[in-house]
């Protein structure tokens, strides 16, 4: 007599099953449910009708969205059949399984209001005591984007390809004209390989155009801060009645250079330089993370592979949040975000900024950890305060967070979940799918600081 219990796929249930059964109590796809239950949908809901007599109500749908991001399903064609191969997703559709278009479609129209919803979220997290701001650590990654680097036309490349497609334009047309006189080879189409052309050289002309608008803005911006130095150099040899060292700052030059390139497949991606070495086809993310719950409070994406420029646009971000939420005291970032007006921007916001002001050393020598601190100097400016503060035990240890605050979000997000290209293309796009991602990994946070309390 065998000990083994039986094998029965072909009994039908007495009742109805339930979706409540099929999970266990605590589970991720439950949280998700009920948080996204709380928020506030009449955006969306006043809006959508889908497709068809009856639509799936924009809470499933979203449901599906942040929970698929929040265990590393992204694409709509494996979110469609995970309602049908996973628990956890046919609970969330309530045993429905919306198609993969009907989910693109949603996440394409509704990006933009996940902003809201992010705010929304955090909401939760506070009321849950989850979340708590004061210090805050700011970091940028690099993800890729939907497009290979390969597409991607320089100026000088684009000019030699448009010269070469206008030779063979020239030849087809002649060959046109004389085929009466001449055999055309087997297999060559005079229109189709003319259409094919046109059609190339229209895109080419179109990234040359982009290019020449990029290098007009990047012109307008230099000469604006040629400017300033200049104004600065002048204020300061009036000020001491001595001529400035050195010599004057040479103005930017006008039009696009040789190497500058555009995207074929998405041309508001960049070239940036990525870890490791090398260059990818990418997007600058940005995150501000609570360092005492890892949370992300302040999300964003740039075009610029440099961080300099981030903190005060994220510093708008974080201003704009409720203020329910709590105050940020302190700002951490690394070396790339430091500068004299970074700081300042800080100050003025009525947040301490600790910002490395240059690469620190991986092994500090034991009297350099424990050296005492500094005697602070009178009247200090912003920076210098900032410095001081940087030097202290007390300024170390807050320092010491940075690094263990939004890396480990990083890395979470992009080796744990998967998240390493956007699946969308274009600034707004993948702004919007940015926001989606961190809101995911905050449900998933949450969950886990709720069940540990």
């Amino acid at each position: 007599m065998s000990n083994f219990r039986p094998i029965d796929r072909d009994t039908g249930f007495l009742l109805p099953p339930s979706v409540d059964e099929w999970l266990p109590e605590r589970h991720l796809a439950r949280f998700v449910v009920e948080v996204i239950e709380g928020l506030d949908l009449r955006a969306m809901t006043g809006s959508y009708r889908g497709s068809g007599e009856a639509s799936y109500h924009p809470k499933l749908l979203l449901g599906l969205l942040v929970y698929g991001y929040a265990t590393g399903v992204f694409s709509s064609r494996k979110l469609e059949r995970a309602t049908y191969d996973s628990v956890a997703f046919r609970f969330i559709a309530a045993n429905q399984h919306p198609d993969h278009d009907t989910i693109a479609a949603f996440r394409r129209r509704f990006l933009p209001r996940i902003e809201t919803l992010f705010v929304q979220a955090l909401g939760v997290a506070r009321e849950m005591g989850v979340l708590k701001l004061g210090t805050v650590a700011l970091d940028g990654t690099k993800i890729h984007a939907n497009a290979s680097r390969h597409s991607a036309l320089s100026y000088e490349h684009a000019g030699k390809i448009e010269a070469q497609l206008r030779a063979e334009v020239a030849d087809l047309m002649a060959r046109a004209e004389a085929a009466d006189q001449a055999d055309v080879p087997d297999g060559l189409s005079i229109p189709e390989e003319l259409a094919r052309r046109e059609e190339r050289l229209a895109k080419i002309a179109q990234a040359r155009a982009t290019i020449e608008a990029r290098a007009k803005e990047r012109h307008a911006r230099e000469q604006a801060e040629h400017d300033a130095r200049l104004a600065a150099r002048e204020a300061k040899a009036k000020a001491t009645g001595k001529k400035p060292g050195g010599k004057p700052p040479a103005p930017p030059t006008q039009g696009p250079g040789a190497k500058e390139q555009v995207n074929l497949t998405d041309e508001e991606s960049r070239i940036m330089p990525v870890p490791g070495g090398g260059f990818e086809q990418c997007y600058n993310a940005q995150a501000a993370v609570a360092a005492d719950s890892l949370l992300v409070i302040a999300a964003d994406v740039v075009q610029a592979p440099n961080d300099k420029r981030q903190l005060e646009p994220m510093l708008e971000h974080i201003a704009d949040l409720p203020e329910e939420l709590g105050d940020v005291e302190t700002l951490l970032a690394d070396n790339g975000y430091f500068s004299e007006a970074n700081v300042e921007a800080c100050v003025a916001a009525g947040i301490d900024p600790l910002i490395a002001m240059g690469r620190q050393s991986h092994h500090p020598r034991l009297d350099e950890r424990f050296a005492p601190a500094p005697t602070p100097p009178e009247a200090p400016s912003p920076v210098e305060a900032m410095a001081h503060r940087l030097k202290t035990p007390e300024g170390k240890k807050l320092y010491g967070l940075r690094k263990h605050t939004p890396e480990p979000v990083f890395g979470v997000i992009k080796s744990t979940l998967g998240f390493r290209q956007f699946l969308l293309r274009g600034l707004d796009n993948v702004r919007g799918e940015w926001r989606l991602v961190t809101m995911a990994w905050n449900m998933k946070r949450m969950f886990t600081l709720a069940a540990a309390n």
